[in-house]
């Protein structure tokens, strides 16, 4: 059996692809991919810890992301940090499913939905 299609983990929960988005720039620890998601989102997406920390367990353990053993130098860094970065099959999910909601917002505009032409 070979690797999983990056297709068979969508549609992604919402905070995963956040997560995600967060990762393809740079490799973060969690309290900067909070700020980060807020940011990105002017504020509309709050993830709290919680659901950041689960959503983050999951993904490691479906190889969407990694722990970095990189660090910060000792004076930017807190050494209870974890950083986390995404991997390649990561970038390919978040690639999947970026093209799965295109294709959902080009038919909402076909119907009308959406302002604007298909």
């Amino acid at each position: 059996m070979g690797a999983p299609q990056p297709e068979s983990l969508l549609p992604l929960q919402a905070a995963a692809f956040h997560i995600l988005l967060a990762l393809a720039e740079a490799d973060l620890h969690g309290y900067a991919i909070i700020q980060d998601v807020a940011a990105r989102t002017g504020g509309e997406v709050k993830l709290g810890a919680g659901t950041l920390y689960r959503t983050i367990q999951r993904m490691l353990e479906q190889g969407l992301i990694e722990e970095r053993r990189e660090r910060p130098a000792p004076e930017d860094d807190d050494e209870r940090r974890r950083y986390y970065g995404i991997t390649a099959f990561g970038l390919a999910v978040a690639r999947a499913e970026a093209r799965r909601l295109a294709q959902l917002v080009k038919l909402a505009k076909a119907s009308g939905l959406v302002p604007g032409r298909a």
